[in-house]
């Protein structure tokens, strides 16, 4: 019997201001545990929140990129729950009137273009993380991150399969990164997913929901989700009842397990914080704030598709980082062939980055060398497939290409009475292959090919050598 899948998530962005949202505290990384939390973090008697200017200005911007309204007036409320750290005993957050409404993320999965709608981002402060480890079977405390600026972006359940949230989850940390409003640290908890998974019968009422917490990996997202999928229908079709709760993942053994049940709003008490006026944005700053904006990634796929005749695959791929975009663009600006700059970058750039683990912006292989060690290509020194030996060597700090070419001896061989001659000692050596190839083997000819390529150590240039086969084999 068939179901249908209905995602929609929950994403904390933290924001890149260089202090807490409501106080003048450190957001630094990795500080030794509560160095960074400050009296009015902790709640300390008589302390007062002042909201930071920048955390506001990080959720203008974001709303105005998603088309979202940005409203003019909303109110921060005080969530109240016990959890050792929460040090106030209740979190400040927005409930009925955020500062984000609405707005829509593009996604592309197997080549269908979809829109996923924004129900609201609101700005809030985080918790405080309880550590297990390392304690003789006690838990400590590090309220560092206590304080610290989120915007938490909610998506209404428009997804349905854990490819498409993945392409959401992908598409809105890329965002983020354009923007500049947070660095998309998943490892240290700067972009988070909460999941929210239900199943039903094709057109009938939305499921009861789970939510899965804290997943700080797009490879964790996707199986979370798909576990959470199959233990769903496995119970109902096993003539079980799903429970509204909350859920945690553990990648070890790749399924959820419930970790309380499910809370409604009305279970936080939320009413407006006594200390925090309501939030009044001015349209000014909001057209202040507009001019600000850089090209965004949907536009920039669109420019790469009519400007340099990508595919939307390719274009893609090359806007999925801003720096990736960026490096892409300067290797364009000097050497004109578009898609094979995106070739190399999609295909040998990317590559080594993936297999060494990190980022463009420490590629050891700047764009310009690149786009050096491509014109050495276009202009025939080298063949594409020496290319990826050169590429290597640039990658090992060897040089730039032109040095590793001449040190290494690697131009190709384009001079034709030399070619002849190889060529001229390949048929002779051969001759039960010629009568074969001019018998009707057409496919011998991949054969006298191999031949000159390994009797010029992959030199000779392949256009070249093509031609003045054909014409000695044809007699």
């Amino acid at each position: 019997m068939q179901w249908e899948v209905v995602i929609g998530l929950e994403v904390h962005a933290q924001l890149s201001t260089e202090s807490k949202i409501f106080s003048g505290a450190s957001t630094a990384f990795g500080a030794a545990p509560n160095a960074q939390a400050c009296a009015v973090d902790i709640a300390l008697p008589g302390v007062l929140p002042v909201l930071n200017r920048g955390a506001v200005e990080r959720a203008i911007k974001f709303g105005l990129a998603v088309g979202a309204k940005v409203a003019r007036r909303s109110v921060f409320s005080r969530k109240n729950y016990f959890y050792p750290d929460l040090p106030k005993g209740y979190q400040i957050s927005q409930f009925d009137l955020p500062v984000v409404l609405g707005g829509e993320i593009p996604i592309l999965v197997d080549g269908v273009e979809k829109k996923v709608r924004l129900t609201r981002a609101h700005l809030e402060e985080d918790a405080g993380k309880s550590l297990h480890e390392d304690f003789h079977g006690m838990t400590g405390i590090d309220l560092n991150r206590a304080g610290t600026p989120l915007l938490e972006i909610v998506s209404e359940p428009d997804m349905s399969s854990p490819l498409e949230a993945v392409a959401y989850a992908r598409e809105l940390h890329s965002l983020v990164r354009y923007l500049d409003i947070c660095d998309g640290n998943m490892q240290e908890g700067s972009f988070r997913c909460d999941a929210n998974v239900s199943v039903r019968r094709p057109g009938g009422p939305l499921g009861t929901r789970r939510e899965i917490k804290n997943l700080n990996s797009f490879r964790f997202l996707q199986q979370a989700i798909e576990y959470e999928i199959r233990w769903q229908i496995d119970t109902l079709e096993s003539g079980g009842k799903i429970q509204q709760a909350t859920v945690l993942f553990d990648s070890d053994r790749g399924e959820t397990r419930a970790m309380r049940s499910k809370e409604e709003a009305h279970d936080y008490r939320y009413f407006p914080d006594p200390d925090l006026l309501p939030l009044e944005i001015s349209e000014a700053w909001i057209e202040e704030v507009g001019k600000t904006l850089p090209e965004l990634p949907q536009a920039k796929r669109i420019r790469y598709v009519s400007d340099f005749g990508l595919s939307a695959y390719d274009a893609g791929v090359l806007t999925s980082s801003k720096e990736l975009a960026a490096y892409f663009e300067e290797v364009v600006s000097i050497y004109s062939d578009a898609k094979v700059c995106a070739n190399w970058v999609m295909g040998e750039v990317n590559g080594w980055l993936n297999k060494a683990g990190i980022e463009i912006a420490k590629c050891p292989i700047s764009s310009r060398a690149l786009a050096g060690l491509l014109n050495r290509i276009g202009d025939g020194t080298i063949s594409g497939k020496i290319a990826k030996e050169v590429f290597e060597a640039m990658w090992n700090g060897e040089g730039e290409a032109d040095a590793i070419i001449e040190a290494r001896g690697l131009k190709q061989i384009s001079d034709s009475s030399a070619l002849e001659k190889i060529v001229d000692e390949i048929i002779s050596n051969n001759p039960s292959q010629v009568a074969d190839y001019r018998a009707g083997r057409d496919k011998l000819f991949a054969f006298f090919v191999g031949q000159a390529m390994k009797a010029t150590r992959g030199q000779a240039n392949p256009a070249q050598l093509s031609e003045i086969l054909k014409q000695k084999l044809a007699g």
